[in-house]
């Protein structure tokens, strides 16, 4: 399947903009140009019926979150609401770089988003990311009232590393260590740390994500290589995904994830847990936040957006 026409205009332009690979930058110099990029590949923001700054009480202090209410949530009334975890390897990225994709989510799915900006390694390393999110999502649920949210319909979800961290709240939830989520919205996830995938052999370079790439990932936010064993890290290595809450998960084509992301989906079906999987053949990792190059984007969001509308009961 041939790359999107559009994606292959974005690899040009990146080319243009002479940014190194991330694998020879530090964590500093990539979440810099990460930043530059979204700026550059990112739609103008859609407006939401309300913008709002928070911060939920953490294990090493506040954790900044961000809320979208969607364009036509009457106010003060309930709404469902999607906890999102942003993408960037768990080192890169921020509620700036994700705002655009949050704010469309928002409004396709006609519900609450609530951006959660977690600790990065490698200054925190594995798990921190899982604390953060595990307690911004507990005080969400607590804080629901407050928020004008519906606490029986909060779904988790994310991209990329965020889509592993959603896994992860899911599992849990699951398990009662965090409150009861509706879905899990899983967007090219990361779903096991070793990399084992035969994908990692077939993207190598020129795409935004590499295997080199991801190893330079997981190797800051993982300091121990047999953390990967942990399913905090790898969720695919837990021991049953049995009684998860419903699933979309989302693969791209040209992404060393996708194999990891589909084994994933296929898995949850066999375990008999109720899933829906869209492999958008001829898209690359990240294109969800290149919705300024990238048409595939708006349209994949307003799927998403629709899913999320069938498990809120919209």
């Amino acid at each position: 399947m041939p790359l999107d026409p559009d994606c292959v205009r974005v690899l040009a332009l990146l080319r243009n903009m002479g940014l190194p690979p991330v694998e020879k930058l530090t964590p500093a110099e990539a979440r810099s140009n990460y930043r530059r990029t979204r700026s550059v590949l990112g739609a103008p923001p859609v407006e939401v019926a309300e913008l709002r700054d928070l911060a939920a009480p953490g294990p090493d202090g506040p954790i900044p979150l961000r809320l979208y209410r969607a364009v036509g949530c009457a106010a003060g009334a309930a709404a469902p609401a999607l906890v999102y975890y942003h993408g960037g390897g768990w080192v890169i990225g921020d509620l700036d770089t994700h705002d655009g994709a949050c704010r469309s989510l928002a409004n396709a799915a006609g519900c609450v988003v609530v951006a959660v900006d977690y600790r990065l390694a490698p200054e925190h390393p594995f798990p921190a990311a899982v604390e953060d999110c595990a307690a911004a999502t507990r005080w969400i649920v607590e804080q629901a009232a407050e928020l004008a949210i519906d606490p029986a319909r909060i779904a988790v979800g994310g991209d990329s590393a965020g889509g592993n961290l959603a896994a992860v709240m899911a599992l849990l939830s699951r398990d009662g260590r965090l409150p009861p989520v509706c879905y899990q919205l899983l967007i090219y996830p990361a779903t096991d740390l070793l990399r084992t995938q035969p994908a990692y052999e077939r993207f190598t370079q020129g795409l935004p994500l590499t295997a080199s790439s991801t190893e330079w990932f997981t190797n800051h936010y993982l300091p121990r290589i047999e953390d990967a064993l942990d399913w905090r890290a790898s969720p695919s290595r837990v021991a049953s995904l049995m009684g998860v809450a419903p699933a979309f998960v989302l693969t791209a084509g040209y992404d060393p994830l996708c194999d990891e992301g589909q084994a994933y989906a296929e898995r949850l079906a066999r375990e008999g847990v109720r899933v829906s999987a869209l492999h958008v053949a001829d898209q690359m990792h990240g294109y969800l936040t290149m919705a300024g190059q990238v048409r595939a984007s708006g349209v994949s969001i307003e799927i998403m957006g629709a899913m999320l509308r069938d498990a809120f009961g919209r």
